[in-house]
């Protein structure tokens, strides 16, 4: 829309909800079109989903071809080392590896080939035994799939460079601000909210961009948009499960070191990875490691109820579990190499069958939603800000 047809008594142009990395991308975004107020009910920016991961760049090989999560982290994948040379923030270009620790995993590592091939994901390379021990002489593997265009991203960082650019650009920031109800209006939205000491207030918008992650389905609903979708509307079905997913650091001097790239494997006895994904919620137990170079073993997933709160403290309760999984990579690995680690919950669209789910991102008159916002949400941020731009 031009600016020009914005109704004249309009407190923004655009009202986004969610200042996670997706919602600070679209904000610094938009604002090249109108002025932009982004709510959050955090104290400040990053402060769930986006903080809580891997820090992962992925290349866009794991998707569904032709998916939006396949088709924005390709188009992203260039564009975040381009932000991060331009604003200083922390990347490092280290590549990743999908290894076959057994024969039985070849079946599977054919199928990511394959898939990275259909994708079109560039510096896909097919590795030996002996070529991927070189590089990551810590894992046993029989064979790998190296990954040139992956890396690793400073989240807090990146996060920051994107308000900055926002604030640059004229974008207000309402934190510990809560959305309690929203209104329709003819080609408009008006959106009222509640501060953390209990003081309403509402803001009158052209364009209501909902990014709220985890919760971006209560948005929708106080919006009068049907949860389960409405097919003579167009609507597709906005709910969400929760997807927990835990960390262990590797704290000892042998280990926290032993890779200097994120290493997937091929989940054990699962020739169809695609079919996993959607069963497990993930790719499977991986290592990473951090902008500063030290390893992590994770996440796990986990199904979580409907309506279960974001709790970030951490426990010991998987240990075993974790213990068993990081030998598959480091068979020396003791219980004295692992600690507790970071917790993160993924925000995930319902899957249908065996196909993993996909990224929901719409537009209904006045309202865009962004649904289902988990990896690669992080490296597919700048490309998601272009296509909502596109859509307003």
């Amino acid at each position: 829309m031009d600016r020009e047809r914005w109704l004249p008594d309009l407190d923004a142009d655009f009202v986004v909800v969610g200042a996670g990395v997706v919602g600070l991308a679209i904000a610094e975004r938009l604002a090249a079109r109108g002025t932009v107020v982004v709510v959050e009910r955090n104290e400040a920016a990053a402060r769930e989903t986006s903080a809580h991961n891997t820090g992962i760049v992925h290349a866009g090989f794991l998707y569904e071809t032709g998916s939006l999560k396949h088709r924005l982290c390709l188009e992203a994948n260039p564009l975040v080392y381009e932000w991060c040379e331009a604003h200083s923030v922390r990347v490092a270009h280290t590549g990743k590896l999908v290894v076959a620790l057994a024969t039985e995993d070849l079946d599977g590592l054919e199928r990511v080939e394959a898939r990275a091939r259909a994708n079109g994901v560039s510096g896909i390379r097919r590795l030996t035994g002996i070529e991927a021990r070189a590089l990551e002489p810590h894992i046993a593997a029989v064979a790998a799939l190296s990954s040139e265009t992956s890396g690793i991203i400073d989240q807090a960082s990146f996060a920051k460079s994107l308000e900055s650019a926002a604030r640059d650009r004229g974008v207000l920031f309402a934190f510990r601000h809560t959305v309690i109800a929203v209104e329709h209006a003819e080609g408009s939205m008006t959106v009222h909210l509640r501060d953390a000491e209990g003081t309403e207030s509402s803001l009158h918008a052209g364009v209501l961009v909902n990014s709220a992650g985890h919760g971006a389905p209560s948005i929708a609903a106080l919006a009068g948009l049907p949860l389960d979708g409405d097919t003579v509307r167009g609507l597709p079905p906005l709910r969400q499960r929760v997807n927990r997913g835990r960390y262990y650091d590797l704290v000892t001097p042998e280990f926290s070191r032993a890779v200097s790239r994120p290493v997937y494997p091929i989940p054990s006895g699962a020739a169809d990875v695609q079919r996993h994904q959607a069963q497990a919620g993930g790719a499977g137990m991986h290592l990473s490691v951090d902008i500063d170079g030290v390893a992590h073993l994770g996440p796990d997933t986990e199904w979580l109820p409907d309506g279960t709160p974001l709790d970030y403290r951490v426990d010991d309760a998987p240990r075993a579990a974790f213990l068993a999984a990081g030998r598959r990579f480091l068979p020396a690995l003791r219980d004295e190499d692992i600690a507790p680690g970071q917790v993160g919950y993924r925000p995930k669209i319902e899957a249908t069958g065996d196909t993993p789910p996909d990224f929901l991102i719409f537009r209904d008159g006045a309202y865009v939603h962004l649904g289902g916002i988990e990896s690669p949400g992080l490296t597919s941020a700048l490309a998601i800000a272009r296509y909502v731009d596109g859509l307003v």
